[in-house]
């Protein structure tokens, strides 16, 4: 028997569903077990998005990996205010994973001592992306919304060209 048939034999066993297609329009990042391992992921997906898979505490996260005032795979994973963040290692801006919105502490009163300070949203400044798991690799939708983001600038050509200057001089 060749090798072909019994490929067919097993993956036409009644015990064993078939495997999963993966999702349409998703772009293949890795091996689940790998992606764990290294805990962050940069991928060029569909040539024209850089994006920064990161799993932290058993889930998959997935958004545009330059921030909107610098690269975020560095960063450190926080908790404030009850929400994960990644902290920019450059500015210390804070990105929900879920969600792509900066966080930033508020002073109620600057004038009042002790002072009050409150954890409050800049609005989705981050581009986050749908992360699939199919038959043991990780995959990732991008965002299609119309609506701009901060982080769509530093995805633009433009960018990479003023970027790739920068880096010279």
């Amino acid at each position: 028997m060749s090798c072909e048939e019994k490929t067919c034999q097993i993956s036409s066993s009644p015990f064993l569903p078939p495997p999963l297609p993966p999702p349409p329009a998703s772009h293949f990042i890795g091996k689940r077990d790998e992606v764990i391992r290294r805990g962050r992921v940069t991928k060029l997906v569909n040539g024209c998005r850089d994006v920064l898979v990161v799993y932290h505490q058993g889930e998959f996260h997935a958004m545009d990996m330059r921030c909107y005032r610098g690269a975020l795979e560095q960063g450190d994973i926080e908790e404030f205010n009850g929400r994960t963040c990644i902290v920019c290692p450059w500015h210390k801006y804070k990105i929900t994973l879920a969600e792509g919105e900066g966080l930033y502490q508020a002073v109620d009163n600057p004038t009042v001592k002790p002072l009050r300070t409150h954890w409050r949203s800049k609005g989705v400044k981050q581009r986050v992306h749908k992360v699939t798991e199919v038959n043991e690799d990780i995959y990732v939708t991008l965002n299609d919304s119309k609506e701009a983001i901060e982080s769509d600038y530093y995805q633009t050509d433009t960018y990479r060209t003023n970027l790739r200057i920068q880096k010279v001089h």
